[in-house]
């Protein structure tokens, strides 16, 4: 599957044959779950660093002039060819530029390092970019189109973990002209400018970087940025204003980060004013507390959407699962606003569908078909496919064991599901190590598991593709070989295959809206994935910080923050 889950964060698990089935990109954002992480690679395990302990102050917070932020991500590499993490995408976004970004609050991909969105050619194939001519590398080397494509093939030529995102569509690039780049696809691909738009698909200097496998530059960056990077180590990155930056300049001095080895000392150290921003990641009680008491403390909640979507994956090749009808019952066995109340304490959007709430193209086919916990409902379905009291539906629910959120979620369904069902159905909740699940989750070993989807880019299809499409299968035997085998459900339909063939390909966005809303109304009928929720992302700041916001797109852009 193209997309990560939060366990496979530094590469994408379900990517077929491509990597082990581990993913969870980027945009990540995994707020409240740090509870389901545990000892997750994404936490420094630095304990005792500068700006781990409770209470003490960034040394840089004696700056007025700079921000300080403190997180509990951790950074790996900034190299755009291998940065595959969140936290790296959050600083590429910083350091550097894409051909296109998009519009400030808005999800409308627009012009960057280009001067207009592509001219695609009538077969889909070949699309030009005019790229702007004022712009140099943090080296002084000037930015052209031929820059352009050496990052371009340097991104996909290194094998780095986000390599296929333009490895597995790109053909060729070139720079037809010092001003335009020509690159050809594979095949069409409507939603190609959005993947442009990924963080790792920033320009690097020719000069400072060599292209071939494995030829990374991990505590390095030189691009375009409005800041360059002067600082990079396991605990602290720092990174000051780019004088000579083609657009608007930062409206600070810099930015100091602090990586903090835990959630509680993140919390202590921005409560006692040693941080003006704490971002990712507070479990759900410490956020609750900032929130109550922001008015008291003298410090602002941002509260964003995320893009990141948590689901249910049903394995129709496992009975009882094998029945649509069985499959039914459980999503109208689901109650979200419980969910939402007693494991999340508000702090999560119930979601409806495999696309997020903010997707243009979101249509709530769940809550329309099953309504939202409809245990009637559910025992008719059940009733309907031969299931009694003495034969209930016995369904075992799978989760990563260093997920004490997913826990409560299973034990929290269990609970309820039992309560209003009336025997009619049984829920186990069921444990395992990530790597395992991960391992087995192709091979049909779980009949359900509960997992999550960090999307690369901001298009309807990073949230469709690789959940409903599949290579090769049949209806009678389920898929094969190809995406839904790979995320575990085995889902297949000569419908939905076509459809998605059909929107990748569709230049018109009305058709391709439609598209999607029919693949949507398949989803809620077929039940191969049960959406479960949706995550909000939060920022807490010292009430002299202005300008702090996340985008809808999840960008997280230092350069408009000042105190």
């Amino acid at each position: 599957m193209k997309g990560r889950t939060r366990e496979t964060q530094w590469f994408n698990p379900l990517q077929p044959r491509r990597r082990i089935l581990r993913w969870m990109g980027l945009f990540s954002l995994c707020l409240f779950l740090t509870v389901s992480c545990g000892g997750g690679s994404q936490t420094s395990q630095t304990a005792g660093q500068t700006g781990s302990s409770p209470g003490a102050a960034s040394p840089a917070a004696s700056d007025s002039s700079r921000i300080t932020i403190g997180t509990t991500l951790k950074a790996r590499t900034v190299d755009p060819a291998d940065a595959y993490e969140i936290f790296p995408g959050i600083l590429l976004q910083n350091l550097g530029d894409r051909l296109y970004t998009y519009k400030p609050g808005t999800t409308e991909l627009v012009p960057q390092l280009a001067t207009a969105l592509p001219a695609v050619s009538e077969d889909g194939l070949t699309y030009k970019i005019p790229l702007r001519e004022d712009v140099q590398f943090h080296d002084g080397e000037p930015f052209n189109a031929e820059a352009m494509a050496f990052s371009i093939e340097r991104f996909m030529e290194s094998g780095g973990r986000p390599a296929f995102l333009l490895s597995d569509r790109i053909e060729s690039v070139t720079a037809s002209s010092p001003t335009e780049l020509t690159i050809q696809l594979k095949q069409p691909f409507a939603a190609f400018p959005s993947v442009l738009a990924f963080s790792g698909a920033t320009p690097v200097s020719p000069k400072a970087y060599e292209s071939g496998e494995g030829k990374f530059k991990p505590d390095t960056f030189v691009g375009t940025g409005p800041y360059k990077l002067s600082e990079f180590s396991s605990d602290r990155i720092r990174l000051d204003p780019n004088p000579d930056y083609w657009g608007d300049k930062p409206a600070n001095q810099g930015v100091d980060i602090q990586v903090i080895a835990s959630a509680a000392n993140l919390y202590n150290t921005f409560k006692t004013g040693g941080l003006d921003i704490a971002y990712q990641t507070l479990d759900p009680d410490q956020i609750r507390d900032l929130e109550k008491n922001s008015s008291s403390g003298g410090w602002q909640v941002i509260e964003a959407g995320s893009n990141v979507t948590n689901y249910l994956v049903l394995n129709q090749k496992t009975p009882p699962l094998d029945d649509v009808k069985a499959r039914q019952a459980v999503a109208a066995m689901i109650n979200r606003s419980l969910l939402n109340e007693r494991v999340f304490q508000g702090q999560a959007t119930p979601l409806y569908s495999l696309l997020p709430t903010g997707s243009p193209d979101y249509q709530p086919v769940f809550e329309t078909e099953y309504g939202d916990g409809d245990p009637e409902k559910a025992k008719a379905l059940l009733s309907e496919a031969g299931f009694t009291e003495s034969q209930p539906l016995t369904l075992e629910v799978w989760y990563s064991s260093g997920s004490t959120v997913r826990g409560l979620v299973a034990n929290t369904l269990k609970a309820a599901v039992e309560k209003q069902m009336g025997g009619l159905a049984v829920i186990e909740p069921k444990d395992v190590d990530s790597s395992a699940l991960f391992d087995n989750l192709g091979k049909g070993t779980y009949p359900s598991v509960i997992l999550d989807w960090y999307p690369d880019y901001f298009d309807s299809d990073t949230f469709i593709e690789p959940f409903m499409s599949c290579t090769k299968g049949s209806p009678e035997q389920g898929c094969e070989d190809g995406q839904s085998q790979i995320g575990g459900s085995f889902y297949y339909s000569d419908k939905a295959n076509q459809l998605v063939e059909q929107q990748r390909a569709e230049s018109d966005p009305a058709q391709r809206k439609q598209q999607f809303v029919e693949l949507q109304k398949l989803l809620a009928t077929d039940v191969p994935y049960v959406p479960l929720w949706q995550n909000k992302d939060y920022v807490f700041a010292q009430g002299n910080v202005k300008g702090v916001e996340i985008q809808p797109s999840q960008q997280f852009l230092f350069s408009t923050m000042q105190k």
